[in-house]
């Protein structure tokens, strides 16, 4: 493919806070050395890009949204370039990217061994406005440039690119909570609070791991009765329109010999879940929190419990490149054992604030954009 094609791209770019978003001609420079320019197939929606558009998350602008995303490679740098895995990359390949790249020297990154809380770390879609990147760095768009340093990685053969983008981003996000954070042991009892993409990830993981049982408490009845459909999650449990908490938490109970789960793993993102997730964990158990990732205020835990029933609480803040592998790597067991492609709903680009309002609203189970 000759270098001189394609060296504009029309892309959604965020220019305010609030306000309708632009799909704009943007030039794509070059592919530098250790950059790949790739043709986007897939854009991921996810519920950070409507805190986004809302002004929610502090960042600059204009830039162009996307931190998912999945398409073929157009250019390659000077000198080549493997993929994570070590496979030469060459053009026309299908993969998919980190969303991030941490700078590898600052004190999380250099000392703690903690890349997902490196100080400087940029993010595709987030924090690369337009005026610093050389091209567009959003997979809302019909192409982007890949920086040096990114994790780029082949899609295994035989997996569809819908079934990939499914649990784009809240897959390699379940990978570090349940890797690195707190694992899944053979033969135990799972709590998953919460239905979209990112419960579904952890149940469908849990079960993978070799849980005895995995309990999705969520909702709406719509989401619950599309993971009993694909066989995430052994119970069911409904929270929004069907029990109160107070019932969720007997029915967890029951279902766990009286004691509650010897693992709890939030994924609902609302405030109040945290404090119906601590009582349902066993005495002894763990609660693992991956949910809260913006801020949407405080609300009260009694401290007594988490040492009168020795807890162990964690939380888990995002992934790396090293988990987006990871998850890549996986996709031949999950997709050999769920249906995922049928989690996902495409929009067209120009449709992109009919995808965020649907994500907001619980509409879909996952949005992606096909440029």
């Amino acid at each position: 493919m000759s270098n001189a094609h394609h060296t504009t791209s029309r892309s959604v770019v965020l220019r305010e806070f609030n306000k309708p978003l632009a799909v704009e001609e943007l030039d794509v420079a070059e592919a530098g050395p250790g950059e790949v320019v790739v043709g986007v197939e897939y854009g991921g929606v996810c519920g950070t890009d409507a805190h986004l558009w809302s002004g929610r998350l502090d960042i600059p602008t204009p830039v162009v949204l996307g931190h998912e995303g999945l398409g073929t490679v157009e250019r390659i740098g000077a000198g080549g370039l493997a993929d994570a895995n070590g496979e030469p990359l060459a053009v026309g390949d299908t993969v998919m990217w980190a969303s991030s790249i941490s700078c590898g020297s600052c004190v999380p990154c250099r000392m703690h061994e903690e890349p997902t809380l490196c100080e400087r770390r940029t993010t595709y879609g987030v924090n690369l406005p337009v005026a610093n990147a050389p091209g567009p760095s959003g997979s809302w768009s019909e192409r982007m440039v890949l920086r040096a340093g990114t994790s780029v990685v082949k899609l295994p053969a035989g997996v569809p690119p819908a079934s990939a983008m499914s649990l784009a981003c809240a897959g390699p996000t379940m990978i570090h909570a349940l890797y690195g954070r707190r694992p899944v042991r053979l033969g135990e009892s799972v709590v998953v609070q919460g239905s979209g993409p990112v419960g579904l990830a952890a149940a469908a993981m849990a079960q993978l791991a070799g849980a005895a049982q995995v309990i999705v408490v969520g909702g709406p009845e719509s989401r619950l009765a599309v993971a009993r459909r694909l066989g995430i999650g052994d119970h069911h449990i409904d929270i929004i329109d069907g029990m109160d908490a107070a019932a969720a938490l007997a029915e967890v109970r029951a279902l766990t010999g009286g004691y509650g789960a010897d693992l709890v793993i939030e994924c609902a993102g609302a405030p109040d879940a945290v404090p119906q997730g601590i009582a349902m964990a066993r005495r002894g158990g763990s609660y693992l929190v991956v949910g809260q990732y913006t801020d949407r205020g405080e609300v009260a835990v009694n401290p007594h419990q988490l040492v009168h029933r020795q807890l162990s609480l964690l939380g888990s803040w995002g992934f790396t490149g090293a988990h987006l592998v990871a998850y890549v790597n996986l996709l031949p067991a999950l997709t050999a054992r769920f249906d995922l492609a049928s989690l996902v709903t495409e929009f067209p680009m120009a449709d992109c604030e009919e995808a965020l309002r649907q994500v907001g609203t619980g509409g879909v189970l996952k949005a992606v954009l096909r440029p």
